[in-house]
């Protein structure tokens, strides 16, 4: 018996080494196409779909059991909008892991503390931190992403990487649309988004390591190059900005505007897991069967898209009318960053990271002005309906740019 437990004991050991071993060369491999895709997918899944778009479900549960008015919810989303463009100015100073690690941890933390305070000027400091962490993780993986996956020539699977957001804001969704069943409070919500952030955060922890560069070498990169400005990088920047101001007041406001409609969060809850599904959908169909169509040309195309959407409830405000708009503008706005952010890696080369976060900066812009345009409108007769047709007559202007431009624009 002795002996059968010493050969046994051997036998654990030898296969516990095994183990070793395997992740010990998985760890020091170089990532393939699948494991850059699948990484890229669940670190944005986490950046945006909780560090920046959880608040989006949860703020019906905040106007019901924290008091929070329209105008409230307005400067907490302007909070994460400005920390976003901040996280856009100062990414381009961090290292991969600095910025990917970083950065999700600090969204798990801000977001368990979001259910620990009510008190509003707090809060507002722990929306722009997650907003200044979730630029950090979407400029780096970005960058990483798309270079490697360019230089494997399967830019295809670019849709998966993006997806991550659609994916990340439709289980967002579903997470509320839970907790509502079983009358969970908005406090206890924003602590159970902040430990699943943690787990996935620990989970991806091994894959961004600081010497990723250097074991997947694609090209040598300048610390912080300097962006030589053309019109054509000055255009992007501009029609990326218009979709920050475009896309946000429906992304911010979607399950709220159902709420005003019914009142079964099973029913009004729909809205943000429809907006998800749209994005994540999106993304990968236009990697796979849009591929040949010419970037800015199927850009324009989301945008005209995306315009309907916004508009949609302002001149048909019924559920219908809302449930298409998640439709439209979360079937369009992950494609139309997939397709900004790729333009921007080709336009830039080897100023790429900066360009992005330079791109990144501007759209932010455009989203800090969305929600406080509501709030500086909210309590005028038909003012909610102005912004949305407002922003909506924005995108539109942005597609007429891209769509003359796409001709003297080498794909």
């Amino acid at each position: 018996m002795v002996g059968g437990d010493a050969r046994r004991d051997n036998g654990v050991m030898q296969s516990l080494q095994t183990v070793d071993r395997v992740v010990a060369r998985s760890a020091s491999s170089r990532p393939g196409p699948v494991g850059i895709a699948v990484a890229g997918l669940v670190a944005l899944a986490v950046a945006m779909g909780i560090g920046r778009f959880a608040f989006t479900p949860i703020m019906p549960m905040m106007e019901a059991d924290a008091g929070l008015t329209l105008r409230g919810a307005g400067w907490l989303a302007a909070s994460n909008y400005l920390g976003y463009l901040l996280g856009a100015l100062c990414a381009a100073r961090l290292s991969l892991a600095q910025a990917v690690r970083g950065g999700l941890l600090l969204i798990a933390a801000v977001t368990f503390a979001m259910g620990v305070t009510d008190d509003f000027a707090a809060q507002l400091v722990l929306r722009l931190a997650a907003g200044v962490a979730s630029a950090w993780v979407l400029i780096h993986v970005s960058a990483w992403a798309l270079e490697r996956l360019h230089a494997l020539a399967r830019e295809d699977a670019n849709g998966t990487v993006y997806a991550g957001v659609g994916v990340g804001v439709a289980a967002a969704g579903c997470v509320v649309l839970a907790v509502m069943q079983v009358n969970l409070g908005s406090d206890h919500t924003w602590q159970l988004f902040g430990v699943l952030a943690l787990v996935t955060t620990l989970a991806l922890w091994r894959v961004f390591r600081t010497d990723l560069g250097a074991v997947d070498p694609v090209r040598p990169v300048r610390p912080h190059p300097r962006i030589h400005w053309t019109a054509d990088k000055r255009r992007l920047m501009a029609c990326y900005f218009g979709l920050g101001i475009g896309y946000i007041i429906p992304a911010t406001y979607l399950p709220d505007m159902a709420h005003r409609f019914i009142t079964s969060p099973l029913v009004f809850g729909l809205a943000w897991p429809v907006f998800g599904a749209a994005s994540a959908l999106s993304t990968w169909i236009a990697a796979r069967w849009f591929a040949h169509v010419n970037d800015r040309r199927l850009w324009a195309i989301c945008n005209v898209l995306m315009a309907i959407g916004v508009a949609l409830p302002a001149l048909w405000p019924t559920l219908g009318a809302i449930l298409m708009a998640a439709l439209l503008v979360g079937g369009t706005y992950m494609v139309v960053t997939m397709l900004a952010l790729r333009e921007s890696r080709r336009v830039a080369a080897a100023e790429a990271t900066a360009f992005i976060a330079v791109m990144t900066a501007a759209f932010a812009i455009g989203q800090i002005i969305g929600p406080l345009l509501v709030t500086a409108v909210a309590h005028l007769r038909d003012g909610f309906t102005a912004a949305l047709l407002g922003s909506a007559i924005v995108v539109l202007a942005a597609a007429v740019s891209l769509w003359r431009s796409a001709a003297g624009a080498v794909r």
